[in-house]
């Protein structure tokens, strides 16, 4: 069955107003809003606070995997080139793969980066939810903050969600950062979805 991605663009959100303050409501990537149906313990990993020059969007990505074929690739912290092909390298600086580990990823030419230095904020192997935030490097996506969440669907397959926060980089518009990096997710997930289907048909094989 072929994968299916869908890159969910962030609503506008309404701000709850009062005689004492005025306060906007965090606002939500809207992942549930293209047809995943997470539980809300997933959903609520998808919530992002997010502030002026700021933005944010998800993507899903539906898997013909099992769910911890998947995860299985998703987990490891220090080997995000296996399926993220914008990095060519990886090396863990900091820890020994639980939550606060850092790694600097060394990204392929041709991007307008060098490295990027990513320290790991979650790690639930019970929930399946991973997430980091880049905290250095040389490139423009400051203050990214990721989270990705897998659940099981009908048939044995993954469904995947990947949320974002990242600042507008100065001389560009919310538009352009979202159409950016919005890109960088979807390949990245397409890629998940190829390598998970080919490590289950060679386990099933063995």
């Amino acid at each position: 069955m072929p994968s299916s991605l869908q890159v969910i663009k962030p609503m506008s959100f309404m701000r709850q107003r009062s005689a004492r303050a005025k306060a906007p409501s965090p606002p939500v990537c809207p992942a549930a809003a293209a047809g995943a149906s997470l539980p809300a313990e997933l959903l609520r990993h998808h919530t992002h606070a997010v502030a002026p020059e700021q933005c944010c969007s998800a993507a899903v990505q539906a898997i013909d995997a099992p769910l911890e074929a998947v995860w299985s690739v998703v987990r490891r912290f220090d080997r995000p080139h296996e399926y993220k092909k914008f990095l060519k390298s990886c090396h863990v600086i900091l820890g020994d793969g639980r939550v606060g580990t850092l790694r600097e990823v060394a990204v392929v030419s041709g991007l307008p980066a060098g490295t990027s230095t990513e320290r790991l904020e979650i790690l639930d192997d019970e929930s399946h939810v991973i997430g980091f935030s880049v905290v250095g490097g040389d490139h423009r996506l400051r203050n990214y903050r990721s989270v990705t969440t897998l659940a099981a669907s009908g048939g044995g397959g993954t469904v995947v969600v990947e949320s974002y926060v990242v600042d507008v980089p100065p001389g560009n518009t919310e538009e352009e950062t979202r159409a950016f990096v919005d890109t960088i997710v979807k390949c990245n997930l397409q890629s998940l979805a190829q390598i998970s289907r080919k490590n289950n048909t060679s386990s099933v094989r063995d």
